[in-house]
């Protein structure tokens, strides 16, 4: 049986919903929320963020708040927190099976 579209999200994925649910953000705004939650760890590429943020315009996870000139800003939708806070569920239940077998020091 194939998957629901964004069954499960990517960690860059899931990390756009994470900036975008701190408040509306552009593009760039929202990189930059990213490499500063990671410190450094992810860095998403133009190409990578605009791909993640077309798709989650048109699943309506996001919408464009307004424009002005080339830059877009975007805020997180109900259909966009609901996933979001799913994703954050099943990454819990992830390491609660890991901490059952041992597998996750405590």
């Amino acid at each position: 049986m194939p998957k629901k579209s964004l069954e499960i999200l990517t960690e860059s994925m899931f990390y756009v919903l994470m900036a975008l649910s701190a408040g509306p953000k552009c593009g760039a705004d929202t990189a930059e929320f990213i490499r500063r939650k990671t410190e450094g760890r992810m860095r998403l590429g133009p190409a990578t963020l605009y791909a993640i943020l077309a798709k989650f315009e048109k699943e309506q996870y996001i919408e464009e708040l307004y424009a002005e000139g080339r830059k877009r800003t975007y805020q997180i939708t109900g259909l966009g927190t609901r996933a979001y806070r799913e994703e954050i569920q099943r990454l819990e239940r992830c390491l609660t099976d890991a901490r059952s077998e041992g597998g996750f020091p405590q």
